[in-house]
Protein backbone atom coordinates (compact mmCIF):
# COMPACT_ATOMS: atom_id res chain seq x y z
CA UNK A 1 0.00 0.00 0.00
CA UNK A 2 1.39 3.19 -0.83
CA UNK A 3 1.93 6.08 1.23
CA UNK A 4 1.34 9.07 -1.35
CA UNK A 5 0.05 12.32 0.26
CA UNK A 6 -0.08 14.47 -2.77
CA UNK A 7 -3.48 14.33 -4.60
CA UNK A 8 -5.09 15.44 -8.49
CA UNK A 9 -4.81 19.17 -8.64
CA UNK A 10 -2.34 19.66 -5.87
CA UNK A 11 0.41 22.16 -6.68
CA UNK A 12 3.81 20.41 -6.44
CA UNK A 13 7.84 20.96 -6.82
CA UNK A 14 10.15 18.48 -7.85
CA UNK A 15 13.12 18.06 -5.16
CA UNK A 16 15.26 16.17 -7.31
CA UNK A 17 16.27 15.03 -10.64
CA UNK A 18 16.61 16.63 -14.26
CA UNK A 19 13.45 19.45 -13.34
CA UNK A 20 14.77 20.19 -9.67
CA UNK A 21 13.39 23.16 -8.98
CA UNK A 22 10.22 23.22 -11.38
CA UNK A 23 6.82 23.15 -10.28
CA UNK A 24 3.59 22.01 -12.11
CA UNK A 25 0.05 20.65 -11.01
CA UNK A 26 -0.45 17.51 -10.89
CA UNK A 27 -2.62 16.08 -13.84
CA UNK A 28 -2.78 12.20 -12.44
CA UNK A 29 -1.66 9.61 -9.35
CA UNK A 30 -0.91 6.56 -10.14
CA UNK A 31 -1.09 5.20 -6.17
CA UNK A 32 -0.36 1.36 -6.80
CA UNK A 33 2.98 2.84 -8.54
CA UNK A 34 4.19 5.58 -6.21
CA UNK A 35 3.64 7.93 -9.22
CA UNK A 36 2.64 11.30 -9.92
CA UNK A 37 2.24 13.09 -13.14
CA UNK A 38 3.34 16.84 -13.26
CA UNK A 39 2.31 19.51 -15.46
CA UNK A 40 5.39 20.63 -17.37
CA UNK A 41 7.47 18.16 -15.88
CA UNK A 42 9.44 15.06 -17.45
CA UNK A 43 8.43 15.88 -20.81
CA UNK A 44 9.71 13.28 -22.96
CA UNK A 45 9.40 13.09 -27.03
CA UNK A 46 7.32 10.45 -28.48
CA UNK A 47 7.32 8.91 -31.92
CA UNK A 48 3.55 8.60 -32.96
CA UNK A 49 2.15 6.92 -35.99
CA UNK A 50 -1.11 7.70 -38.06
CA UNK A 51 -4.38 6.21 -36.93
CA UNK A 52 -8.30 6.61 -37.09
CA UNK A 53 -7.80 8.78 -34.27
CA UNK A 54 -4.43 10.83 -34.96
CA UNK A 55 -4.31 10.79 -38.57
CA UNK A 56 -1.08 12.75 -38.24
CA UNK A 57 2.06 11.25 -37.39
CA UNK A 58 5.35 12.53 -36.13
CA UNK A 59 7.17 13.33 -33.10
CA UNK A 60 5.25 14.44 -29.70
CA UNK A 61 5.96 15.90 -26.48
CA UNK A 62 4.04 14.71 -23.15
CA UNK A 63 4.64 14.29 -19.92
CA UNK A 64 5.31 11.14 -17.90
CA UNK A 65 5.01 10.26 -14.82
CA UNK A 66 7.52 10.62 -11.85
CA UNK A 67 8.16 8.90 -8.57
CA UNK A 68 6.16 10.77 -5.23
CA UNK A 69 8.89 11.23 -3.57
CA UNK A 70 11.03 13.46 -5.99
CA UNK A 71 7.84 15.84 -5.14
CA UNK A 72 7.24 18.00 -2.33
CA UNK A 73 3.76 19.87 -2.10
CA UNK A 74 3.79 23.88 -2.34
CA UNK A 75 1.40 24.79 0.89
CA UNK A 76 -1.18 27.45 -0.36
CA UNK A 77 -0.79 29.66 3.14
CA UNK A 78 2.92 30.33 3.20
CA UNK A 79 3.92 29.34 -0.54
CA UNK A 80 6.77 26.97 0.50
CA UNK A 81 7.32 23.33 -0.56
CA UNK A 82 6.50 21.48 2.88
CA UNK A 83 6.11 17.92 4.02
CA UNK A 84 2.48 16.71 4.75
CA UNK A 85 1.46 15.87 8.03
CA UNK A 86 -2.54 14.95 9.36
CA UNK A 87 -4.81 16.06 11.62
CA UNK A 88 -8.24 15.09 12.77
CA UNK A 89 -11.29 18.08 12.84
CA UNK A 90 -13.41 18.20 15.77
CA UNK A 91 -15.71 16.54 13.97
CA UNK A 92 -13.90 13.64 13.07
CA UNK A 93 -12.42 13.87 9.48
CA UNK A 94 -9.09 13.62 9.11
CA UNK A 95 -7.01 16.55 6.92
CA UNK A 96 -3.88 17.52 5.45
CA UNK A 97 -1.52 20.05 6.76
CA UNK A 98 1.13 21.79 6.40
CA UNK A 99 4.51 20.91 8.13
CA UNK A 100 5.80 23.99 8.16
CA UNK A 101 3.31 27.05 8.42
CA UNK A 102 0.67 24.49 10.05
CA UNK A 103 -2.07 25.55 8.40
CA UNK A 104 -5.15 23.03 6.31
CA UNK A 105 -4.12 22.16 3.05
CA UNK A 106 -7.47 20.36 2.21
CA UNK A 107 -10.66 22.73 1.46
CA UNK A 108 -13.01 22.13 4.33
Amino acid sequence: MSKIRIRKGDRVQVISGKDKGKEGKVLRCFPARDLVLVEGVNVVTKHVKPSAKNPQSGIVKQEAPIYSSKVKLVCTACGAATRVGRAFLEDGRKVRVCKKCGEIIDKV
